[in-house]
C-alpha cells in the first residue's frame, strides 16, 4: 500500500489506537524552554513521577531572554523565576541544556537542527508551536501544550489524533528578492489560518526542491499559521548534507545506516492524498501582512484590499477591524504605510542565510531618520559567530542597526524588546495578532529583505526596486 511521508512517520512511531480514535505514539525528542517547562516538571515531582528518557531531552532558554546588556541579568521578575527554574530543574536531572553563557544557546528551533539533535525521521515535541519548524527535516514536530509536555517527560509517549494528508505543490522558479517566508505568506493568504486545521502539510513541486534548509525552515516554521500543526518536506541530497556532520548526528557506520533509512523518507510515487493545493510562484511578488491576522496579506508592490471586494463578504467586519487597529485605510498603497521599528530575527528568519541577505541590501545604506530603532537578532549564539566571522554584524551596525545575543526577543511581547503603543514594526516573526510584539503595537510580517529595504527607506518599498 502506497504512503505518504506523513504516514509512514505516523507508523513508525504508532503503539496503540483507542476507541475514540486517538492513538498513542512514541516520541523521539523533547525540546524544553523556559516558558512551558516549569510547571511540567513541578507536576511530576507532585505525582512522584520520574523522566522517562533524560537522553531525549534538550533544553535551552529563549523566550524571556535579554538580547542585550546580558550581565546585568534578567530584571523582569516572573521572565527570571522561569529562567531559574529551568536551571534548576536541567540541573537537578542532569539534562542536556545550553546555557546563556554557552555559545550553543538561542532559540530552540535554531538550536536543535544546527546541533544535528533532530534528525530526519524523528518525532518531535516542544512546549511551542512553532515546532513544526523540523518538519522541514522530515521529521514529524508539533507543538504541545504543557500537561503534555509533563506527559512526554514522564512517558515519552503522546496521546495524539491522526490528520489527514494534504500536499501543497509549488512550482515555478522564485523570482530575486522573493524568499520562503513570501512564498508562505502566500500561501496562508489563498487557503486562510485556517485552511490546514486537520491536516499535516508536506510541501512538495520544483520549488521546494530548490529551496535551502533555512528556506524550508521558514516555511514549515510557518506552517501552523495555515492551520496545520505539521509541516514536512521529503529527504533529498540538500537534507542529508545539511545534517551528516553536525555535532549531535550519527557518526561513521552509524551514519551510513541512518542514510539508507532516511533516503526512504519521501512520499511513494502516486501516493493518494485526502487534498491538493497547486500553486505556481513564478510572478509572486513579495508580500506583507497589513492586518492582525497572516492571512491578511497583499503584494508589497500593491495596495491594501477594498472592502466592496465581493470576495471579502464573509470576512468585512474582521477587516474593518483590523484596519481600525493598524490605523489603516482600504485601497491604501503599500508603499504609503511607514515605519516606527524593525525586527529581524525570530526562530522564522533568524539563521544565517537571513542575515547574508539582510546585509547584502543594507551595506553602505543608512536606515531612514523616522526608524526609532531598528534590531537584528541572530538565532543562536553559533548564528551570531559566524555573521561576525564575514563581518555581517560591522555592515549593520555601519548602517545603524542594533546587533543583539541571540532570544526569542521582539517576536513577542514575553521579554525586554517590546514596541510600544501604536508603534509600527516590520517583522520578519510569524504572528501578528493584536498586542503580539506589546499592547497595542502593529505588526507588519515580511521577509528578510522587506525588512530590511523598509529599514533603508523608513516605509514599505519593493525590494526589487532599489
Amino acid at each position: 500500500m502506497k504512503k505518504t511521508l506523513y504516514d509512514k512517520l505516523w507508523d513508525e512511531h504508532h503503539i496503540h489506537t483507542y476507541e475514540n480514535g486517538y492513538s498513542l505514539i512514541y516520541i523521539d525528542k523533547h525540546l524544553i524552554h523556559e516558558v512551558t517547562s516549569p510547571q511540567a516538571f513541578e507536576g511530576l515531582k507532585h505525582a512522584g513521577r520520574d523522566i522517562w528518557n533524560k537522553n531525549s531531552i534538550m533544553a535551552v532558554p529563549d523566550h524571556n531572554v535579554p538580547t542585550i546588556q546580558r550581565d546585568d541579568g534578567i530584571k523582569d521578575p516572573i521572565s527570571k523565576l522561569q529562567v531559574d527554574a529551568l536551571n534548576k530543574n536541567c540541573k537537578n536531572n542532569d539534562l542536556l541544556k545550553f546555557d546563556l553563557d554557552d555559545v550553543r544557546q538561542g532559540i530552540v528551533h535554531v538550536v536543535g537542527p544546527e546541533q544535528g539533535i533532530l534528525l530526519p525521521g524523528m518525532t518531535v515535541v516542544c512546549g511551542d508551536s512553532h515546532t513544526s519548524t523540523h518538519g522541514a527535516l522530515a521529521a514529524l514536530a508539533f507543538g504541545i501544550g504543557t500537561s503534555e509536555v509533563e506527559h512526554v517527560l514522564a512517558t515519552q509517549c503522546l496521546l495524539q489524533k491522526k490528520s489527514l494528508n494534504m500536499n501543497i505543490k509549488v512550482d515555478g522558479e522564485m523570482s530575486k528578492y522573493f524568499y520562503s517566508k513570501d512564498l508562505a505568506l502566500v500561501i496562508i493568504s489563498q487557503i486562510g489560518t485556517a485552511g490546514g486545521t486537520g491536516y499535516a502539510i508536506e510541501y512538495t513541486g520544483s520549488a521546494i526542491k530548490n529551496l535551502s534548509m533555512e528556506s524550508r525552515m521558514t516555511l514549515c516554521n510557518m506552517t501552523i499559521e495555515a492551520g496545520a500543526t505539521t509541516g514536512l518536506v521529503a529527504v533529498d541530497d540538500t537534507t542529508i548534507e545539511y545534517v551528516q556532520n553536525r555535532p549531535y548526528a550519527p557518526k561513521e557506520q552509524n551514519l551510513a545506516e541512518a542514510k539508507k533509512f532516511w533516503k526512504n523518507l519521501i512520499s511513494d510515487h502516486g501516493v493518494h492524498y485526502d487534498k491538493t493545493i497547486n500553486i505556481d510562484i513564478s510572478k509572486s511578488s513579495p508580500m506583507i501582512t497589513w492586518g492582525t491576522s497572516p492571512e491578511m496579506a497583499v503584494n508589497v508592490d500593491g495596495k491594501l484590499p477594498d472592502l466592496e471586494d465581493e470576495k471579502f463578504s464573509d470576512k468585512r467586519q474582521d477587516l474593518i477591524n483590523a484596519f481600525n487597529y493598524m490605523g489603516l485605510k482600504e485601497k491604501q498603497n503599500v508603499n504609503s504605510i511607514e515605519l516606527d521599528k524593525i525586527f529581524i530575527g525570530s526562530c522564522t528568519n533568524s539563521r544565517i542565510e537571513d542575515l547574508r541577505i539582510v546585509a547584502d541590501i543594507v551595506k553602505n545604506k543608512k536606515i531612514a531618520k523616522n526608524i526609532k530603532s531598528a534590531i537584528i537578532v541572530p538565532g543562536s549564539g553559533l548564528v551570531k559567530e559566524e555573521a561576525e566571522k564575514e563581518g555581517l554584524d560591522k555592515i549593520f551596525m555601519k548602517s545603524g542597526f542594533e546587533w543583539r545575543s541571540p532570544g526569542c526577543s521582539m517576536c513577542l511581547g514575553m521579554n525586554d524588546d517590546k514596541l510600544s503603543e501604536y508603534e509600527r514594526c516590520a517583522s520578519t516573526s510569524n504572528r501578528n495578532f493584536e498586542g503580539r510584539q506589546g499592547r497595542l503595537g502593529r505588526t507588519h510580517l515580511v521577509s528578510p529583505a522587506t525588512a530590511a529595504a523598509a529599514a533603508i527607506h523608513g516605509h514599505f518599498v519593493d525590494v526589487r526596486d532599489i
